[in-house]
């Protein structure tokens, strides 16, 4: 128990710091940058309660530190803070980007530690029916892929284009077994991950998709002053939120936890309008919607990993099937079976107690790393990124991280198809708004639905 302990405290903190420092950059999304250092962390064989808390803390960081540049700098943090941009932009326009920011925070930190709970109470209701949902396993990724498609950007345009992606995933891993006597799993994943950077990179190269990417000069940011409205010390996130928006920022968590299945991007939109139109007064309803989005972004991811982990070992919700896909399949260290849907992942790693601890141990590290730091520095620490941080190097890191690991698990055969899975995915991606979560689902139904198909036939 007690080294159980160590590595969950080591990790959530590792964690805390480089996270918090990446959501200060933009653009760097969840799934491109948290899903491949996860995977990495597992498959340096860091034991299950430091990989679960190096996941849970790494979230949270980022979900703090992710408001600083869009609520401060006009341009969002990654993907899940673009819901927030409109209405961080008019409260820059009012004069309150600082309010903006603190509330945002405030009210992640509120959601994150009643996600957690939430998440393993609704995790133990799903249980006892959890056999049965592994039997049907094939057939629930199916209409899970097809549900998470048309509820994205794309509608119908992405429940068509699963066919031909599913098919893709299977003609591709049928040619990789044929050559390596074995299939590939961490390649495509990575392929999806990756896919609008790789499909960007070739967009870059090619003098037609070049137009695409022009820019007539630098971009030019306005960055919002630092105004301080509290003594010494750091502010009690209860005492930055109002009761009603605490009350709707709670509400909010409760609800985006329970419905684990939607896409985090949509609920968070969804949680915001709802509570924003609940209330009459302009600044207040700003306010409320932030702090309540913000808070939705971390009780989705939270509750859309945990759910799956402890009930289920499946990734059954577009987190799971996305950035925290590496918890449940990351062979060979952690698996799932592709013909019986047998697992061996952190479900079977570790006790719902210690998902319950590990998880609370989490929040409180990141918190306490994350919140101070954007609740005192935010300023000087944006202006810092903006001058001084190279996006092209840290773009470049994992560039090279993403090469080290398709090399470990199939050398170059394993980087040709994370290439080609990334260049059509990106495509279809910019193109169709068949977002990742979307194409994480189609991966899993080549794998496990397609098998049952060829089975019944």
């Amino acid at each position: 128990m007690t080294e159980m302990l160590v590595w969950a405290l080591g990790m959530a903190l590792l964690a805390a710091v480089v996270f918090a420092a990446l959501g200060l950059v933009s653009g760097t999304d969840e799934t491109a940058v948290i899903a491949p250092i996860t995977l990495l962390v597992v498959l340096l064989g860091v034991p299950p309660a430091g990989v679960f808390a190096f996941f849970m803390a790494a979230v949270i960081a980022k979900h703090i530190t992710h408001a600083i540049p869009t609520t401060l700098l006009g341009i969002p943090g990654d993907t899940m803070a673009v819901p927030m941009l409109p209405d961080a932009q008019q409260l820059r326009e009012l004069g309150a980007p600082h309010v903006a920011l603190r509330k945002a925070i405030s009210g992640g930190v509120l959601s994150a530690f009643l996600a957690v709970p939430l998440a393993v109470l609704f995790a133990t209701l799903l249980s006892p029916v959890a056999d049965e949902i592994g039997e049907l396993a094939p057939w629930i990724f199916l209409a899970a892929s097809v549900l998470i498609a048309f509820t994205s950007r794309g509608r119908w345009a992405a429940v068509v284009a699963l066919v031909p992606f599913v098919l893709l995933v299977v003609g591709l891993n049928s040619f990789v077994s044929g050559q390596l006597g074995h299939g590939l799993s961490i390649s495509f994943f990575l392929g999806i991950a990756t896919g609008p950077l790789v499909a960007d990179l070739f967009l870059a190269m090619s003098p037609v998709g070049r137009t695409v990417l022009q820019r007539e000069g630098p971009a030019t940011f306005d960055l919002a002053p630092d105004v301080r409205t509290w003594g010494r010390g750091i502010p009690n996130p209860l005492k930055v939120l109002d009761r009603k928006q605490t009350a709707y920022t709670a509400a909010a968590a409760t609800i985006s936890s329970a419905t684990f299945v939607f896409s985090p991007v949509a609920m968070t939109v969804l949680m915001g309008e709802l509570a924003g139109s609940r209330i009459r007064n302009g600044y207040h309803r700003l306010t409320t919607m932030m702090s309540v989005r913000n808070g939705t972004t971390e009780s989705t991811y939270i509750a859309e990993t945990m759910i799956p982990l402890i009930a289920l070992g499946l990734p059954l919700s577009p987190m799971a099937a996305g950035p925290a896909a590496p918890l449940f399949n990351a062979p060979p260290v952690y698996t799932v079976d592709a013909e019986t849907g047998a697992t061996h992942n952190l479900h079977d790693l570790l006790t719902t107690p210690q998902f319950l601890v590990i998880g609370l141990i989490s929040v409180t590290i990141a918190s306490l790393v994350a919140y101070p730091f954007a609740m005192t520095h935010a300023h000087r620490a944006a202006s810092w990124v903006m001058r001084t941080v190279s996006h092209e190097a840290i773009i470049g890191a994992f560039a090279g991280l993403i090469l080290v690991i398709c090399l470990y698990e199939g050398g170059l055969l394993a980087v040709m198809v994370t290439l080609t899975v990334g260049l059509v995915g990106g495509l279809m991606n910019r193109s169709f708004g068949v977002h990742t979560g979307v194409q994480f689902m189609g991966y899993y139904t080549a794998v496990l639905t397609v098998p049952a198909i060829l089975a019944l036939l």
